[in-house]
């Protein structure tokens, strides 16, 4: 199977047809963490090795399970050459990897998601701006460059609104959520959110999103090869708490025409970045029935974790087929799921989950464990509805 990646997302040039790589050779993996992990074990199954590059690669969730490790940082281009000449094609784990790391690498071997998908998904302004020219409605928002640019935005957007930093911030992190009904002083209350992202620091941009009031969050994971060919998972509802995701239920409780209007957005997002490898596309459903898009990541996700017990092929499997050239899987949903995330201390309740019926454990190998950092999920099975 042959295929080509246009770069239609910002006219990146056309990089060259992806082989179909045979069983034996070697995929990179750009990161570390447990994405890499799931992604090398899933590789490993279908006889691929995997090579690990990160700065801090080292006894990684994702290095304890790879066949070779590089610890490099991401602008080291001799390090990144060599590791480039080690290996058949490389992926990723992580969305903020460098564009200017992937661009070198591609001068060696094929990347995939390209930098063209990574300049859109690594900029929250960039990538509503490219959502809502596909038509695909978002929250409302506005840049925002200073606390002025707050204050005013919050008028335009609405009372109830976030502050985000553009770049980087997940799980929460990297937030301010304002209120103009309850802050009071809301010049003050702009300049504190401001500062509370970092505002003010070299690099540090904003962008302000307005509140919604949704029925339920729903993610889509898709997956698409190199010749075109997309298969979607079902969408399923997703549950945060303290702004980590806490439960993922497949499939989710929505009517079947929410359930395909999610859908259609998340093929149309794939398609349009003509994305190689996997997107997933977390949305919002308004009491009305409407879909909005709030983010997007061009890799495996944690909403995806579920389809490892449950599909017949699960979205890691699905990115080393697509970026080794190979027919994608089946997304048939033998079961219906709930994923339910190890968070911190909830790791500890480990040789309970073992003991439990049917539960399905999955530990990330990581040593110590913190407030907020993920360190496992359990995926539990049901006969499906």
């Amino acid at each position: 199977m042959t295929g080509t990646a246009t770069g239609t997302a910002t006219g990146t040039p056309a990089v060259p047809a992806l082989p179909r790589l045979a069983p034996g050779s070697t995929v990179g993996m750009l990161g570390a963490g447990q994405l890499g992990r799931m992604t090398a074990l899933a590789a490993a199954r279908l006889g691929y090795r995997t090579h690990v590059y990160a700065p801090d690669a080292a006894g990684s969730p994702a290095a304890q399970v790879s066949a070779a490790t590089t610890v490099a940082g991401w602008d080291d281009l001799d390090a990144l050459e060599r590791f480039a000449r080690s290996v058949d094609t490389v992926t990723l784990e992580w969305e903020n990897v460098p564009v200017a790391t992937v661009e070198h690498l591609r001068r060696f071997t094929t990347v995939n998601p390209g930098p063209h998908i990574l300049s859109v998904a690594q900029d929250r302004i960039a990538e509503k701006s490219f959502v809502n020219r596909l038509g695909i409605a978002t929250a409302p928002w506005r840049a925002a460059d200073s606390a002025d640019d707050v204050a005013r935005a919050v008028t335009e957007v609405g009372p109830r609104c976030v502050l985000k930093s553009t770049r980087l911030g997940y799980d929460g992190k990297g937030q301010a959520r304002l209120d103009a009904g309850r802050d009071g002083d809301a010049a003050a209350a702009a300049a504190a959110a401001w500062a509370a992202i970092g505002g003010g620091k070299p690099g540090v941009a904003g962008i302000v999103e307005g509140f919604v009031t949704f029925a339920c969050e729903v993610s889509v994971i898709v997956a698409r090869g190199a010749d075109g060919q997309t298969v979607a998972y079902p969408a399923v509802e997703n549950r945060h708490k303290d702004g980590i995701l806490d439960v993922t239920i497949a499939p989710a409780g929505v009517p079947a025409e929410t359930a395909a209007e999610a859908d259609r957005i998340a093929r149309t997002i794939a398609e349009a970045l003509d994305l190689v490898g996997v997107l997933a596309v977390e949305m919002f459903v308004t009491a009305e029935g409407a879909v909005l898009v709030n983010e997007m990541a061009p890799r495996p996700h944690n909403s995806g974790h579920w389809t490892m017990d449950a599909c017949a092929s699960c979205q890691f499997e699905q990115l080393v087929r697509a970026v080794c050239g190979l027919p994608l899987g089946s997304v048939e949903r033998v079961a219906d799921a709930e994923m339910t995330n190890l968070i911190g201390d909830d790791v500890l309740r480990w040789p309970d989950l073992l003991a439990e019926r049917g539960a399905r454990l999955h530990l990330y190998g990581k040593a110590e464990a913190r407030p907020g950092r993920k360190m496992g999920h359990v995926n539990r099975l049901f006969p499906r509805r």
